[in-house]
């Protein structure tokens, strides 16, 4: 168990600190979820892989994560896209989650312990809200209601600004009319007033729905607790998102909202790190990046850079995370392939290496989930397999304790190499069946183009005593 050696870099203090878990051997984590009224773009992907490879790291290290994930399906942008679709909002929900679910599938990410959904806990949310007039952290002003964000004395921690300029930069970006209703420039809505048929529901404060912020906060808390050991979100979300989270979950529960915030990096497109958005044209949704790029290769290319990096999305990188994956089943298929021939026993010297390996690939990824350099432990160890597979003798527990070793590492990233495996070996094994009949037969010419074959592939055939043995180059 690594409880006392994972380091994460928290946002809120700025600063590597231990984990120590609320409950031994467990850990709660809520990471903000997209809002459903388009398919998900590259952006969203990144730190759905980046928390994902943070919790399958935690799995690996033996413990319990309770991962909630919402998807916010209703707010303005979702209204909008509704009525140009001439759909229901809920329907145009329930198209994206299906292709959320169904992207995030493709890229390996595990289903979270629960996608709780706004449209579910709107009487959560609307009880919430009236715990916060009555503690006097909320009031109602012409059927919205607001948040007084003065009234949070540390307003401005996570994102490390000051009040005061946040009000001079409030006052910049004002809608006059919703100014007037607010008793300062600053609050933030927690209850959105309807005053025509959109979608909304009956409170104690009117019509209405709820604001954006407040979901998080019910969903967090309802699910998880009045504190969580992490809550996690891309970069963006830190202000306002992530600070009007905090100032009302902790109005409400008087208690600290989350032990660590981990904020993912951003995603640059293209050779010159544009950002990506909507407006520069370079928006890249997940649903057709993968019809043109293997989604196991994006899988890779985002789990293997630093969470807290920037990634840059282009066709240079993509090409050499493709090498790169392709290097690992190489060195995993080749091993793999030895077990036929494989004698009963184990090698010292590769059962030193291994232990070698676990060590430096938990050192790494203790240190707040230091990908790249976890990666790297991977790749030195995909050559060690490489030099093994092609020894003269090969011993049947040092192969599957390095295959065995290897899958539980990479499977840290997202990656699995048993099927690939499984359907490649089969087909070889069928082509050199066909090859030996076709050399009894004396069709030397089949024989011949089924080695050349297998030779563009990149699989290599060689002839023994004991038969022909197969390897990837």
């Amino acid at each position: 168990m690594g409880d006392e050696m994972i380091s994460i870099y928290n946002t809120l203090t700025n600063q590597k600190e231990v984990f120590k878990p609320l409950v031994p051997e467990q850990v709660s984590m809520y990471v903000c979820g997209p809002t459903v009224y388009n398919y998900i773009h590259i952006g969203n992907a990144r730190s759905a892989i980046a928390f994902d490879t943070i919790r399958r790291y935690f799995e690996y290290r033996q413990f319990k994560v309770n991962y909630v994930s919402n998807f916010t399906d209703v707010d303005d942008k979702m209204i909008k896209a509704a009525k140009e679709n001439h759909i229901t909002v809920q329907q145009l929900a329930d198209k994206f989650i299906a292709a959320f679910m169904e992207d995030t599938k493709a890229l390996a990410i595990e289903p979270a312990t629960k996608n709780p959904k706004a449209t579910e806990n709107i009487a959560d949310i609307i009880q919430f809200i009236s715990s916060l007039i009555a503690k006097g952290y909320a009031y109602e002003s012409d059927g919205d209601v607001y948040f007084r964000t003065r009234k949070s004395p540390d307003y401005g921690k996570l994102s490390d600004q000051n009040i005061d300029e946040l009000e001079q930069g409030a006052s910049q970006h004002v809608d006059t009319e919703e100014t007037a209703r607010k008793e300062d420039v600053i609050d933030f809505a927690l209850w959105k007033s309807v005053r025509n048929d959109e979608l909304s529901w009956e409170s104690p404060f009117g019509k209405g729905r709820p604001g954006w912020h407040i979901e998080c906060s019910v969903m967090a808390t309802k699910y998880l607790g009045p504190t969580i050991d992490i809550h996690g979100g891309g970069q963006d979300l830190m202000f306002p998102h992530h600070e009007n989270e905090i100032a009302q979950s902790e109005a409400e529960t008087g208690q600290k909202f989350a032990n660590y915030w981990m904020h993912n990096g951003f995603v640059t497109i293209g050779e010159d790190d544009e950002k990506m958005s909507k407006s520069l044209g370079n928006f890249v949704t997940v649903h057709d990046m993968i019809k043109e790029v293997d989604p196991q290769v994006v899988r890779f290319f985002m789990a293997t850079t630093h969470y807290r990096h920037p990634i840059q999305y282009s066709q240079t990188n993509i090409e050499e995370a493709t090498n790169n994956l392709n290097k690992l089943k190489t060195a995993f298929d080749n091993l793999n392939y030895r077990l036929k021939d494989a004698v009963v026993g184990s090698n010292q010297e590769v059962e030193a290496q291994i232990t070698e390996s676990l060590a430096k690939f938990e050192s790494a990824m203790d240190e707040d989930f230091n990908a790249q350099n976890g990666i790297a432990v991977v790749y030195d160890m995909a050559k060690k397999m490489n030099v093994y597979s092609e020894a003269g003798q090969v011993e049947l527990d040092s192969i599957n304790h390095l295959l065995e070793t290897f899958k539980n590492m990479t499977a840290v990233f997202g990656l699995s190499f048993d099927q690939a495996t499984e359907d490649l070996g089969a087909r070889v094994e069928e082509l050199i069946a066909q090859r030996l009949e076709a050399k009894k037969q004396k069709d030397f010419q089949k024989s011949d183009d089924i080695r050349d074959q297998l030779a563009a592939e990149g699989i290599i055939l060689e002839d023994t005593p004991q038969g022909t043995r197969w390897r990837k180059d």
